[in-house]
């Protein structure tokens, strides 16, 4: 089943390291952002057990969301084959999707404020079809421009034959 998602005959790039605390602070900020305010609303209205029901979600959200971050980490790949790239990724519901270097009709590198804090980058490609648009997420600054450069060569390249 794993040839299925990941080709074996091709070797496979990895995120960058970085990639991994950059969950882990998404992660974080969205725990604060959501149980903060729910201990605010049950201090002040003495619904304790409202707040206590908001927390216990927030913290079933966020808990396997922190102890995943690995798992995604090591679940996402990316490789340029000869007429297409492939990307792969996902714990529970994996995807692979592969990207025609002919129907590539923008790349574009783009890095957040937390991104740059840790100095990564994504690279986002835009096809012909909205539906097979796709991200790579994790790229030092770097790899996202090698990639960008290379991509775009690619799909000049095999756009002329069009």
């Amino acid at each position: 089943m794993d040839d299925l998602f990941a080709p074996p005959q091709y070797e496979w790039k990895r995120l960058a390291p970085p990639y991994r605390t950059l969950r882990r602070l998404t992660t974080g900020i969205a725990a604060v952002v959501f149980l903060v305010p729910a201990v605010i609303f049950g201090v002040l209205t003495q619904l304790w057990w409202v707040s206590a029901i908001v927390i216990a979600i927030g913290l079933a959200i966020t808990v396997p969301r922190w102890l995943l971050v690995e798992r995604h980490y090591r679940s996402w790949g990316y490789v340029e084959r000869e007429d297409d790239l492939y990307i792969t990724h996902g714990v529970m519901f994996r995807t692979l999707v592969a990207v025609p270097y002919g129907r590539m009709q923008l790349v574009e590198v783009e890095s957040g404020p937390l991104e740059r804090a840790l100095g990564l980058a994504h690279v986002t490609l835009v096809t012909a079809s909205a539906s097979t648009n796709a991200t790579i997420p994790g790229l030092v600054p770097d790899e996202a421009a090698r990639l960008r450069d290379s991509l775009t060569q690619l799909g000049e390249a095999h756009a002329s034959g069009l």
